[in-house]
């Protein structure tokens, strides 16, 4: 899944980002209200974490903002305030699921993971598919030919970007800060180690090659011809 976090707390932000990085998932980070808004309306996600209290502008009118502008994005609050006058303002200010903190991490993914099921009636990208390779993000599966390929987690994030961006260039920053969570260059060949062990698993198998590499460019997933 693609996840918007909007959390002020640098400490639980990195807590959460990491632990749902570590899953498989792609995770867009955001320490203030307006910029989680900004994201939200102009990205897209599967869905979104945001926290009640925030800087700039609060969680419930960051939700209520998106209602406002008919964004309707899963969003799962997170919040010190667990009363249930707050879970049911919370809910009725737009919000689909509510955790009190402190939380069990795993809990907070399988609520994720509910909530995609269920906008997956109303939300398109669900799966995606280049020629004969599919990833379906409900079930997390992904198989080429009809043949299931298994992914490690940061693998499967990986495709996943890449599929999002099918046909089109992806740079090694976009994959550092949208897959790894890095807003510099490590200066590692973390990015070169994965893609091979992708190109392995995706192409080495099959036919045609459908993952590219563009030379001073990045990488491309599309089927040539």
């Amino acid at each position: 899944m693609h996840i918007l976090l909007v959390e002020d707390d640098a400490e639980m932000a990195a807590y959460v980002q990491k632990g749902l990085q570590e899953s498989g998932h792609t995770v867009d980070v955001a320490a203030t209200g307006p910029d989680g808004l900004n994201l939200a309306l102009n990205c897209s996600f599967d869905t979104a974490i945001i926290d009640r209290m925030l800087p700039g502008l609060d969680g419930l009118a960051l939700i209520e903002a998106l209602r406002q502008a008919d964004n309707n994005l899963p969003v799962l609050i997170l919040s010190a305030l667990g009363h249930v006058d707050h879970r049911v303002e919370g809910l009725h200010a737009g919000g689909d699921d509510y955790l009190a903190k402190p939380f069990a991490f795993s809990e907070l993914e399988a609520r994720l993971t509910a909530l995609a099921r269920r906008a997956g009636a109303e939300t398109a990208e669900t799966s995606f598919a280049v020629a004969d390779l599919e990833l379906d993000l409900l079930t997390r599966t992904v198989t080429r030919a009809g043949r299931e390929i298994t992914l490690q987690p940061k693998e499967f994030a990986l495709l996943e970007y890449l599929l999002r961006h099918a046909g089109e260039v992806v740079t090694r920053t976009m994959l550092l800060e949208h897959v790894w969570g890095y807003h510099f260059d490590p200066q590692t060949n973390v990015i070169d180690v994965h893609i091979s062990r992708l190109r392995q698993k995706i192409d080495k198998d099959f036919g045609a090659p459908l993952l590219h590499t563009v030379r001073g460019a990045g990488y491309r997933l599309r089927a040539e011809g």
